[in-house]
């Protein structure tokens, strides 16, 4: 991108934005705080706008989350890029599908305004209760911390989910960086173009069709069953190298430095605190206002959270570290 086009615009706009880019159906059922995610994408798409390979988004809304993920996986199966948006409650209806895209290893993508499961009562708060109900589905998660992450790293979920064929759950905090209106570069649907790669088509040819019938979707026992889960293993073993290899080339489109892990603060930290989200931007203030000092802490950013790689989680840590402090 020559001339960086700038713009104000919060975090659901912003994983709007994107995904429109590399949708061709968008399966929703609004719920807050996701909903203006759905409601931009059928509004670019009542106004004709085009994504990259020159549609209008079909855009369809169902009677529940579950018939949205459900619709989903259908638009999968026959070989449609499709996604969906959602959040809390949202989300967790959408789990029987969800395990069934990510165990026939479809490029779906969920962008979820992450926000808390109503319990005793609903609240707002960002906690990631919502997404932390699905790290055993099966599907990838992104995180991002700000809305110029979100347009930063919403296509390298789609590019991820499509060379991988896993499908990703790219989260940010809802209500947070959701609704945070902020001046960032846009990302150029030409750049994002660009990435898409040889695997797309391998996806489209993997369609169901009556031209070329497959059998899928069998009854199967025990010994056979968990001689096909194993078999997706080397799926997601490289993915951690294919988030990796696209965060490089969207940071050469933005000349910003995306990893799996980013570290920030002292080289020879003794303590280090770990978190992910909209925390970020904090701890990053934090962590520079008493480096400057001499104090010895550092912070790392947890961006790929499934699969998580601890080979590229203990290579973003100072050897010096001696106390490790989590954050929920």
């Amino acid at each position: 991108m020559n001339t960086k086009m700038m713009k104000t615009m919060d975090g659901n706009e912003a994983a709007a934005y994107v995904s429109y880019a590399f949708t061709e159906v968008a399966t929703i059922y609004p719920i807050t705080p996701s909903s203006p995610m759905a409601e931009h994408v059928d509004s670019w798409a009542a106004n004709g706008k085009k994504n990259i390979f020159g549609q209008t988004v079909r855009l369809l809304e169902l009677e529940s989350e579950a018939g949205a993920a459900g619709a989903m996986h259908g638009a999968l199966e026959a070989g449609t890029l499709a996604t969906t948006y959602t959040a809390s409650q949202g989300l967790l209806l959408m789990i029987p599908p969800m395990y069934r895209i990510a165990g026939q290893l479809k490029p779906g993508v969920f962008h979820v305004a992450s926000r808390t499961v109503g319990t005793h009562a609903f609240s707002i708060f960002g906690d990631h209760s919502d997404v932390m109900s699905c790290r055993q589905i099966g599907c990838a998660m992104l995180s991002s911390a700000s809305v110029q992450e979100v347009m930063d790293l919403a296509g390298v979920a789609h590019l991820s989910a499509i060379k991988g064929s896993v499908p990703f759950i790219h989260f940010f905090d809802g209500f947070r960086t959701s609704h945070e209106l902020q001046k960032i570069e846009v990302m150029d649907y030409e750049d994002l173009e660009k990435l898409v790669q040889e695997a797309l088509k391998k996806f489209r040819k993997n369609a169901l069709n009556p031209e070329h019938p497959v059998q899928r979707s069998t009854v199967q026992n025990p010994d056979v069953f968990f001689q096909n889960r194993e078999a997706c293993t080397p799926f997601y073993t490289r993915l951690p190298e294919i988030v990796e290899e696209y965060m490089n080339e969207i940071n050469k489109i933005t000349g910003r430095n995306y990893k799996l892990f980013n570290y920030f603060g002292a080289a020879d930290a003794e303590h280090v605190i770990v978190a992910m989200g909209s925390v970020t931007g904090v701890a990053q203030e934090v962590v520079e206002s008493l480096t400057a000092k001499g104090e010895k802490v550092g912070f790392l950013q947890v961006h790929l959270y499934r699969p998580f790689s601890l080979a590229h989680f203990a290579a973003a840590l100072p050897e010096t570290v001696k106390v490790l402090t989590v954050l929920d």
